[in-house]
């Protein structure tokens, strides 16, 4: 019975805890043993904290007894993406640079995840600098794919996928740029959900303004990302895009009545190689959008720019953060990041200024579009999980990739545009490897997108279904 904890719902466990049917003690300590006999086959959790979570958990149980007015994630353990800072506890960002790094202070998205009453218990591999859709790096090595262990579970916010794929933690942070929090959803049978810029505040931010990095949650369900939402959203003066609208519509019913909705579906995004293994377990799950009442229509708007606009952008933003690392660790850093830092560091003024043309120009064609459309679906990857040696792909149905991003072009094309999306659990391959379904709301629709995934994940229950590898540690 204990064992069948790990895989509770995020959304129930707190029920049980706010009910005194369970102890925030007892729910850390089946999670650690889920992890203890899973993470050293997967290598999703790198740094660990048994002790002093347990300690966090039994002050979880003492506000509990007192009557102390508790958070919506009280008592539930999380383990955190090794990108944000912890207080004082290791942070290493993937880097060898950062090895030994303890933060003095939380990121934002922690202090308010703490004081929800979520209990840290450690923190989730990622990529160097979470550069690239691939979780490896110098420091702690790569985390596998749990549903076969020699391929890649995607990036970057990949060790929280793994580790809620195989019931190590029920709910989980992550970050996205260019679809890292989408990308090893979608490798991993989990829910990852790319909000609004703003939705989710961040801070510190060396980019203050800079809409195309986001923070948000990941989940085995839904619901849970929809609970987490409501811990982590909301405004603070200390972003100045954070969107003003409160955090409480994320507790509202996600039931809706989706009959005569239309929705625009797009297998290539118009131009996209995309294999077709994904194409085919996305399209057999068609029939289940109609099933909900969607009047679905083949097509896409035009991302025209779409590519470079972001290329730029994100060169950017690389150009900004690192290039005194690159000047003082030049041999410390690996060669894509590197790469990227150097572009940015090319670019002219006029390069940005058409950067940001072309995104305005994007934005308004796509808002045109879904004047039309609510929802838009789409691939999330344009391949399923790939051999966990490659660093990343390089060709696609025999078309070749510029960049070692190139090829996450059906994540990164909505990063551009500033829509929420959401990657839920659609199917598998053949060879049983999992692939989602990438949902894109209107502008600051976040609510409606998680409406929609909510209904196709009740509809399909393709979302229950967990790796073997942690069924047979269990």
């Amino acid at each position: 019975m204990h064992d069948e904890l790990c895989f509770l719902s995020a959304t129930e466990l707190s029920s049980r805890i706010a009910n005194r049917e369970l102890a925030a003690r007892e729910v850390l300590e089946v999670h650690l043993a889920q992890i203890e006999r899973v993470n050293p086959t997967v290598n999703a959790i790198v740094t660990l904290l048994p002790d002093q979570a347990m300690e966090w958990a039994r002050e979880a149980d003492e506000r509990m007894a007192r009557g102390d007015e508790l958070g919506p994630l009280h008592g539930l353990p999380i383990a955190h993406k090794d990108l944000v800072c912890t207080k004082d506890i290791r942070t290493t960002f993937g880097s060898p640079i950062y090895e030994d790094f303890v933060p003095e202070q939380d990121d934002l998205i922690i202090e308010r995840l703490r004081q929800a009453g979520a209990i840290t218990i450690g923190k989730t591999n990622t990529p160097e600098f979470g550069a690239g859709s691939q979780t490896f790096n110098k420091v702690f090595g790569a985390t596998l794919n749990p549903y076969d262990t020699t391929k890649t579970c995607g990036g970057s916010s990949g060790g929280a996928a793994v580790a809620l794929a195989c019931g190590m933690i029920p709910i989980a942070d992550g970050s996205d740029t260019g679809g890292s929090l989408r990308n090893p959803a979608n490798f991993c049978n989990v829910v990852g959900f790319r909000p609004s810029p703003g939705r989710v505040p961040t801070w510190p931010k060396e980019m203050g303004w800079f809409p195309i990095s986001v923070q948000g949650p990941m989940a085995r369900s839904v619901e849970d990302i929809a609970l987490m939402l409501t811990a982590i959203a909301g405004p603070d003066t200390r972003s100045p895009i954070a969107i003003e609208r409160p955090a409480s519509r994320f507790a509202e019913s996600l039931e809706r009545n989706f009959k005569g909705v239309r929705i625009a579906w797009s297998r290539d995004f118009g131009e996209l190689p995309v294999d077709p293994a994904v194409t085919a377990a996305i399209d057999s799950q068609r029939s289940i959008f109609e099933s909900i009442g969607c009047v679905i229509e083949d097509g896409q708007p035009s991302f025209a720019g779409a590519d470079e606009a972001f290329k730029v952008l994100r060169a950017l933003a690389f150009e900004s953060k690192f290039t005194p690392l690159l000047e003082e660790h030049r041999d410390k850093i690996k060669d894509t990041i590197i790469w990227n830092v150097e572009a940015g560091q090319q670019q002219t003024g006029p390069q940005v200024a058409r950067a940001e043309v072309l995104r305005t120009q994007l934005y308004h064609r796509v808002r045109k579009f879904m004047e039309t459309y609510k929802f838009l679906i789409l691939p999330v990857s344009q391949v399923p999980p790939f051999d966990v040696t490659q660093p990343y792909i390089t060709e696609i149905n025999g078309v070749e990739m510029g960049t070692y991003i190139d090829w996450m072009k059906s994540c990164y094309y909505i990063s551009a545009t500033g829509l929420p999306a959401i990657s839920v659990p659609c199917g598998f391959t053949p060879d049983g490897l999992p692939v989602g379904v990438q949902i894109v709301g209107r502008h600051q629709d976040d609510f409606g997108v998680l409406q929609l995934a909510y209904a196709f994940q009740e509809a399909t229950g393709t979302s229950k279904r967990t790796p073997s590898i942690a069924r047979a540690a269990r």
